[in-house]
């Protein structure tokens, strides 16, 4: 298993989902967790699992659509006494809708969330990364970003956005020391997916949940781990040669279906 001892870990999203899963997986590796989050119990509930586990983590509250939020939280991380080593864009909504079907504020709140929230958490951790002589970014995109989808207009758009942003920031901070890198999932099995068949299908959602795992190709969905431990790597010293890169984990959807 990759090694962050010595590292602090900021995690965005970090409460649930994907984000919990990359939290519990970072302080397995040694790395002291900064969950920033705007849900409480969520992360609340993470940070105790961790604790409760052996593990270093902490809970800040975060609303990555206001630079405020993201500022005072990120001082916040840097007041607790450690530098900052990763940051991990997590955080982020989705939505559902075509060009013409998504309301404009829809279309602004996925772009506040998904987009300009990755542009504030960056513009206030790299500055931090490179006090500590480098360090490593991890964004969280989706295959939205790489292929068309039906009905996900804004999450595409703002996915896409995400993708060339992580291009920029290993070309712009290559010299300082910083690897940015992203990750583009198909369907993961979180709560989300949950609450979207208990919310729309609540008279069929087994047969609707099997309906969704049959779009990947391996016949399943992931699960939050195996995102988290491809995370892991790129985050560790193990994946020291890698930067500019995004890594589909998608059970074969973007290459072997027919």
């Amino acid at each position: 298993m990759a090694d962050l001892s010595g590292k602090t870990a900021i995690i965005t999203g970090g409460g649930s989902g994907i984000g919990r899963a990359i939290s519990e997986t970072f302080a397995a590796a040694a790395a002291s967790v900064a969950i920033l989050d705007l849900d409480d119990d969520a992360a609340k509930e993470t940070v105790a699992a961790i604790t409760g586990s052996g593990g270093t983590a902490s809970y800040f509250h975060c609303d990555v659509s206001s630079a405020e939020s993201v500022e005072g939280a990120v001082a916040a991380v840097k007041g607790s006494g450690s530098g900052i080593d990763i940051l991990v864009n997590n955080a982020g909504v989705a939505n559902i809708g075509t060009a013409t079907s998504t309301s404009e504020e829809d279309f602004d709140r996925v772009m506040r969330v998904n987009v300009k929230g990755v542009y504030q958490c960056l513009q206030s951790v790299i500055p931090a990364l490179i006090e500590s002589g480098g360090g490593v970014v991890l964004n969280m995109s989706s295959i939205a970003a790489i292929t068309g989808l039906k009905d996900r207009f804004a999450y595409s758009a703002s996915k896409g956005a995400v993708h060339t942003m992580t291009l920029s920031v290993a070309a712009d901070y290559l010299e300082q020391g910083i690897r940015c890198n992203s990750i583009c999932p198909a369907r993961v099995h979180t709560p989300f997916v949950d609450g979207y068949l208990e919310k729309n299908y609540p008279d069929n959602k087994e047969e609707m949940f099997q309906k969704l795992s049959a779009v990947q190709p391996i016949g399943r969905m992931a699960e939050p781990e195996e995102i988290a431990k491809l995370a892991l790597y790129l985050c560790s010293e193990d994946s020291a040669y890698i930067t500019g890169q995004s890594f589909n984990i998608d059970g074969g959807y973007m290459n072997l279906r027919v």
